[in-house]
């Protein structure tokens, strides 16, 4: 029995990994960050062996490039699949692809809760640091705070959108059942 629940956390918390990453470099792409940073040509690096060759089957629409989300939800429902084959449990392929759409959509709200909370932690004590890694946090959260700056002002010089969104997270999560 442990050894099933350690091999299914194991399994688990990689593929998790993998696919934030994934996420992380589909995010930046959205963003349009730039990919001559450090973390963004890791994030490059690491993904490309797996969304290559998914590419050149998978065009991109638009500006969403479908093929990182196909390998999301492949990864997730491979992930769901191989722990419900551990646990032995059956699950429909339905019930696989249900639980896989869900657990990307927790971890782009966990993502997005961490940066936000980065974010926070960085205007307390460093947001003057120069580190690659700070102007890719402001860039992938400004989409997530901008909505709240207007209807949220700063009141006395402090921004309170962060704390704003983080409360919205947490509500879509506490939804989703997470």
């Amino acid at each position: 029995m442990n050894f099933a629940q350690a091999t299914s956390f194991l399994i688990g918390t990689l593929i998790d990994l993998y696919t934030t990453a994934v996420m992380l470099r589909l995010l930046l792409q959205w963003v349009r960050a730039d990919f001559y940073n450090p973390v963004c040509q890791f994030l490059v690096k690491v993904t490309n062996p797996l969304l290559i060759p998914i590419r050149r089957v998978i065009p991109s629409i638009g500006r969403l490039d479908t093929a990182s989300v196909i390998l999301m939800l492949a990864l997730q429902a491979l992930a769901t699949w191989i722990i419900a084959q551990i646990s032995q449990m059956d699950m429909a392929p339905v019930q696989i692809l249900t639980y896989a759409l869900l657990k990307l959509g927790v971890t782009l709200l966990m993502t997005y809760f961490i940066l936000i909370i980065a974010i926070v932690i960085l205007s307390w004590i460093g947001a003057r640091a120069r580190h690659p890694l700070i102007p890719l946090l402001y860039q992938l959260t400004e989409p997530v705070l901008r909505p709240f700056r207007r209807f949220v002002p700063p009141i006395a010089g402090i921004d309170l959108s962060p704390l704003f969104a983080l409360i919205m997270i947490r509500f879509l999560l506490l939804l989703l059942g997470w």
